[in-house]
């Protein structure tokens, strides 16, 4: 063994790979995004050639990784928790079908929405899909679990979600790391048809063989070594926490009965005994009361405290002092534990409110936008998620909506539908190909009255700079899905040709069907990037 210093998503990625991983599939999306950054710059990785370019989207990345697994090999599929929402379809289905190779599902949930629209909590996917979900509680368990998923799911049939959230994703820790890898599963052709095509017959025998199975998943969980039951005879209170919220209460030296939680379903047996010993329980967990409404839903006991009962917070992040003060008073300050002194945010820390870069071509985008539009009356402009959804904030004020990727566009056109006039949609390169296409596609279908500006940098911009799927192609995917080429315009968005910009954008507004323009200027970081690459081949010559 060796000692690193690793991000959890780090962990996570070091951990797939001494696992045996033949690909990895994903959409980047704050905390996940390291995951695959880590596999794609990895020695071993390059050496056994693992998969690792970016998706499209996560509903690709999943399927991709479903079809790695019929060919018997172990994929990782990464993203986000709204990204979930988007694969939803085969992740579901992916309990039905099984799987062959070992398939892990690694979601990043974002509580306190640091970059996020919701705070949805992933673990009830994995219950909802009736496959077993892992929850690690420190980098070291995320490095150790992802063999364990691996073979887990191979032994289960079955793929396995793994859950992250932010603070695990990113903070670092020591891990403990394999020398040697596990060599890559060799291709094989056992994936049982019967079981990978849903047709109705073979989807209901596979939906009461998963459905039997929970009993025995739910008995692993009671035997995981990551769910550990600590008891010291009757107490006044004991603790269940799961994830980084067992690291809170760990931090601050509780003297209780504590049951960790990291592997679902819920452990209902240790559950119960944990009950039998304490008066009171109270439920530490990072992200939705998941567990809490379990433990209500089966024992139903009044005793039972946690974020429902308001002794913790209901919405956003957890810390140690808030989790300190919640059990401190439940104990009816009887000293469990000495409280720590509070880490209070400094005082001398400015705020620092989210920006476009100087030198964005959104900016310039949005300054024409904004101009043209002040000759209109009540215009609504639709936005998307990417860097682009700064354009809300002053000075630009210039979008009305951001809902989820791809919404710009159909937005637009149902606004249009409604009668709306202008209807703009804006939306960025990487978020088109990801989910605006079928948009557009929409809209032409029925000559929508609406203007769709796709601003393209030439990169996934918000995450860091990743490859966008349909740079150079975003002329020919217009017109393919049926765009009149006299209302496809291509511009570069800067000060000198705002004239032409301007004139483009009210002469487009003013037809009455569906254009697109496409404003066309590299991001700004990854121009710098890319000339300090430039210059630092040209020195090494």
């Amino acid at each position: 063994m060796e000692k690193k210093l690793l991000l959890g998503d780090e962990a996570v990625a070091l951990g797939a790979l001494h696992a045996g991983l033949s690909g990895v599939y994903a959409y980047p999306g704050t905390p996940s995004t390291e995951i695959t950054e880590f596999i794609q710059a990895n020695l071993l990785a390059k050496e056994r050639g693992v998969h690792s370019r970016w998706c499209t989207n996560e509903k690709t990345a999943m399927e991709a990784a479903l079809g790695m697994s019929f060919m018997g090999k172990r994929a990782l599929v990464c993203m986000k928790h709204v990204g979930l929402n988007v694969c939803a379809d085969p992740f579901v289905n992916s309990g039905m079908t099984g799987v062959n190779g070992g398939v892990v599902v690694l979601v990043a949930d974002d509580p306190s929405m640091h970059s996020s629209q919701d705070e949805q909590d992933s673990r009830f996917y994995g219950k909802f899909a009736l496959i077993p979900t892992f929850e690690p509680s420190s980098q070291q368990e995320a490095y150790d679990m992802m063999e364990t998923a691996f073979e887990y799911s191979e032994q289960q049939c079955l793929p396995v979600l793994m859950r992250v959230t932010t603070r695990m994703a990113h903070s670092r820790a020591v891990v403990e790391v394999k020398h040697e890898a596990r060599p890559e599963n060799e291709m094989n052709y056992n994936a049982a048809a019967a079981n990978w095509v849903l047709l109705p017959a073979n989807a209901r025998r596979r939906n009461d063989k998963v459905t039997a199975q929970q009993v025995q998943l739910e008995e692993d969980a009671a035997n995981s070594k990551y769910n550990c039951l600590s008891l010291n005879g009757k107490a006044p209170l004991g603790i269940i926490a799961s994830g980084i919220a067992y690291n809170y209460v760990k931090e601050i030296g509780v003297d209780a009965p504590i049951l960790k939680i990291s592997q679902y379903p819920l452990p209902k047996r240790l559950v119960r005994r944990l009950l039998e010993t304490c008066e009171k329980v109270m439920v530490v967990e990072e992200g939705q009361p998941f567990i809490e409404e379990q433990v209500r839903g089966v024992f139903e006991s009044q005793n039972i405290l946690g974020r429902l009962t308001g002794e913790l917070p209901r919405t956003g992040e957890l810390t140690p002092d808030c989790v300190g003060q919640a059990i401190n008073a439940a104990a009816n300050n009887s000293s469990l534990f000495t409280l720590h002194s509070s880490f209070k945010q400094s005082e001398i820390v400015a705020a620092r409110p989210p920006q476009l870069c100087q030198g964005c071509g959104h900016r310039d985008v949005y300054t024409a936008l904004n101009e043209v539009l002040k000759e209109y009356e009540h215009p609504r402009v639709f936005g998307d998620i990417g860097c682009y959804t700064l354009g809300f904030l002053p000075p630009y004020r210039a979008i009305h909506s951001c809902v989820d990727m791809g919404a710009s566009i159909t937005m637009a056109k149902g606004a249009a539908d409604a009668g709306q006039w202008p209807a703009v949609a804006i939306i960025g390169d990487s978020t088109f190909t990801h989910s605006g296409m079928t948009g557009l596609l929409d809209a032409v279908n029925e000559k929508a009255n609406i203007t769709v500006i796709i601003s393209d940098n030439l990169t996934t911009a918000m995450t860091g700079g990743q490859d966008s799927a349909g740079t150079n192609k975003f002329e020919a995917i217009c017109l393919g899905l049926g765009v009149e080429p006299e209302h496809l315009h291509v511009v570069v968005p800067l000060p000198k040709n705002m004239p032409e910009i301007t004139r483009i954008i009210r002469e487009e507004i003013n037809y009455k069907g569906v254009s697109v323009i496409i404003p066309q200027r590299e991001c700004i970081q990854t121009f710098k990037r890319h000339a300090k690459e430039k210059k630092a081949a040209a020195n090494s010559k």
